[in-house]
């Protein structure tokens, strides 16, 4: 049914959340050397605007944009350098202008670089970024929560560190949050989150792919668990989300499914995704 008039027309926006894996030397046929290809041909294949990602080492950025040159990215590794794990955020250069961005680190205090609190035994940190699609303005943000069992306060503290930073953004200004959570749904980060964010795996009108993320490359393919969240603050529509399952004779590109949320949002006249959008969208009715 076409829209009535006067009302807006609209587009999508895809975001995408992805723990890449960090490129360890003795992973023999799950090495980053060995996945790679089908990595870049993942995200290249499900055509996301903005990538929010874990684990992200500075060769595996450069091989990524190497590969897929629409895409450009930005972040600080964890000791504020770009040595060691990234953040990273990528973002499609024709349609997303980045306006803003920065990192902030998970402990008592996050503007210091390098900094660490609650027993994280390693610097982790979150990135941000302003974003201009056509007359829309919205912010990512993106991190990857501590795992260990004893950072339990770690990770609740670092829900209450991304409330914070939402609660500073304008209202009426849209907010993404990507992350490899560490945590269950049931969990008191989740809670925490959920009380001020939406779960797109929840208000999605149709899910694609097991609900479970951590597949341990492969061996846990339906029985893994959802980890791996796309949260918001906005009055979009979310059309689907996917957890994205490819993988070749066996391989997966990572031991997290990357998790895929398409948005419906405002065409604008200065918007050049609107086609390209416009298009996605017949391509997966």
């Amino acid at each position: 049914m076409p829209p009535s008039e006067g009302s807006p027309r609209m587009s999508t926006l895809r975001v995408m959340t992805f723990n890449v894996r960090q490129p360890d030397l003795d992973e023999g046929e799950n090495s980053w050397e060995a996945r790679r290809d089908l990595l870049v041909e993942t995200i290249l294949e499900q055509d996301p605007d903005l990538i929010g990602t874990q684990e992200l080492f500075l060769l595996q950025a450069g091989y990524i944009v190497a590969k897929a040159p629409q895409y450009a990215w930005f972040g600080t590794g964890r000791f504020g350098t770009h040595e060691d794990k990234h953040v990273g955020i990528f973002y499609r250069k024709g349609r997303c202008r980045l306006s803003l961005c920065g990192d902030v680190w998970l402990s008592e205090t996050p503007d210091v670089p390098g900094s660490s609190s609650w027993d994280i035994i390693r610097p982790r940190q979150l990135t941000w970024g302003a974003f201009q699609i056509g007359d829309v303005g919205l912010f990512l943000l993106n991190t990857h929560f501590p795992y260990r069992t004893v950072e339990q306060e770690a990770r609740r503290q670092t829900a209450l560190l991304i409330k914070e930073r939402v609660a500073a953004i304008p209202a009426a200004t849209p907010v993404i949050v990507t992350a490899d959570a560490n945590s269950l749904i049931d969990s008191e980060p989740y809670r925490l989150l959920a009380s001020d964010l939406r779960d797109a795996w929840c208000t999605a009108a149709r899910r694609i792919g097991p609900e479970g993320t951590l597949n341990g490359f492969g061996r846990h393919v339906n029985t893994g668990r959802r980890i791996d969240w796309i949260l918001y603050r906005a009055l979009w529509p979310v059309r689907e989300v996917e957890t994205v399952t490819c993988n070749r004779n066996g391989r997966y590109p990572s031991d997290h499914f990357p998790v895929v949320a398409t948005f419906e949002i405002p065409v604008t006249s200065s918007d050049p995704g609107a086609i390209r959008n416009r298009r996605t969208q017949r391509s997966r009715s």
